[in-house]
């Protein structure tokens, strides 16, 4: 299974997502304001948990710093954030489908890919961005 091209363009939507109308994210573990090519899709948890590899709400637009070897995510401001996001226990849930299996055959990856690209797209069309 390779996954590469549809962790490009899932991280392509994730910081599209996060963006404003003009491409500017906030890091969600610390603030900062950066455009979002020079942003990073941070994730609550590591990427090598499939089952949450392409969980919308386990992944947000971060500051290179916080998701850098640094801060390594900077997770303790991750789950404030994502519970203040989208609510309480949401952090537990994501935690629990991190630990349940999961594995993409071809099919999956390929149909993730369309979608995400099909989202990539309809937000370049609503948002003014600089190339």
């Amino acid at each position: 299974m390779n996954d590469k091209k549809l962790w490009k363009i899932f991280s392509l939507f994730i910081r599209l997502r996060d963006s404003d109308e003009k491409g500017f994210c906030k890091c969600i573990t610390c603030g900062a304001i950066r455009y979002y090519k020079n942003m990073d899709c941070g994730h609550g948890h590591s990427r090598s948990h499939m089952g949450t590899k392409y969980d919308e709400t386990n992944n947000h637009a971060q500051c290179k710093h916080c998701n850098g070897p640094a801060k390594h995510g900077n997770p303790v401001e991750y789950k404030k954030a994502v519970e203040k996001k989208y609510g309480p226990g949401t952090w537990d849930g994501i935690a629990f489908r991190a630990r349940i299996p999961a594995k993409f055959g071809q099919f999956e990856i390929d149909l993730l890919e369309k979608t995400y690209k099909e989202k990539v797209e309809q937000l370049k069309q609503q948002k003014t961005l600089r190339e």
